[in-house]
């Protein structure tokens, strides 16, 4: 049934390649779990969601991640049982662990040129010339890792700076990029026409010229960040949470972040204003000393 419900996933839902990965890991993790305690799938009631949220509990799972678990299980079994292969969706019943409310990192702009220097010592033409897009695409953007490795060429309107990308649930929607990002677009481009490329539509590439991972951006833009010596640990996203960042600070209106950065809700992007609400108050402790 994991399989047909995959299929579903992909071919209903039209969920995107990584949210499908995401739900038959959450739920094969608790199938093994099953197994463990010689449950079979069908056995699941309240008394084992209890038990099996105490032994996620006890494996330091934060709350976020176990609401995540919870929801890809209660979508799960609302497709077992409505094809009957269940009599009732015990998940539905579950109250959800309070969400921590964390305020996302993000660095300033002088820490951002700090990782371009970093990558100005790269001595291979072709990645530092990708390396220096790449952070520019994400910092001028605000898109996500996963939505960045998926930039094809086709997709890029130079004339208006605009890249069309595929976001969360296969939606489309429009981003802009500034005139560093434009440069550095076609210093990359023009280094490209010499290469033998495999992946041809895809913007971003590896050393062997095939289309750039995710786990690729990932390790990249932490090897960077280290050897740039910054206060703390950067991550793809910590540049999308700083563009957001940027963009509040700088006066632009809150639904047109909301857009950009592609969240379905208002008040996914509202978590950014408590961010800039604490620079303020930080601004003000450091000038207004009595």
């Amino acid at each position: 049934m994991l399989k047909d419900f995959e299929n579903y996933l992909k071919n209903v839902r039209k969920y995107s390649l990584n949210t499908i990965n995401s739900y038959i890991s959450d739920i094969n993790i608790f199938l093994e779990y099953l197994h463990i305690q010689k449950l079979n799938y069908k056995d699941v009631n309240h008394e084992v969601i209890r038990s099996y949220l105490k032994y996620l509990d006890e494996k330091k799972y934060k709350n976020s991640s176990i609401n995540r678990i919870l929801s890809s299980l209660n979508d799960y079994y609302n497709y077992l049982t409505k094809c009957k292969v269940t009599k009732y969706n015990y998940f539905e019943d579950i109250n959800r662990p309070r969400k921590e409310k964390r305020l996302p990192n993000f660095i300033n702009y002088s820490e951002y040129m700090s990782l371009l220097a970093i990558v100005e010592k790269e001595e291979n033409e072709f990645l530092k010339a990708r390396n220096l897009l790449l952070l520019e695409i994400l910092f001028d953007t605000g898109l996500r890792v996963s939505e960045a490795v998926n930039i094809e060429i086709n997709n890029i309107n130079k004339k208006e700076q605009s890249i069309k990308v595929l976001g969360k649930g296969n939606k489309e929607r429009i981003v802009y990029y500034g005139d560093y990002a434009k440069n550095y677009l076609e210093d990359y481009l023009n280094l490209r026409r010499n290469i033998n490329i495999v992946d041809k539509e895809y913007l971003f590439l590896n050393k062997n010229y095939t289309r750039l991972t995710r786990r690729g951006v990932e390790y990249l833009i932490s090897d960077i960040s280290k050897k740039a010596l910054l206060r703390q640990k950067i991550s793809p996203h910590t540049l999308r949470h700083s563009f957001a960042t940027e963009m509040l600070n700088n006066g632009c209106d809150i639904r047109s972040v909301q857009e950009l950065l592609g969240h379905k809700s208002l008040s996914t992007t509202g978590i950014y204003t408590h961010v800039t609400n604490e620079v303020v108050r930080q601004e003000y402790l450091k000038a207004f000393k009595r």
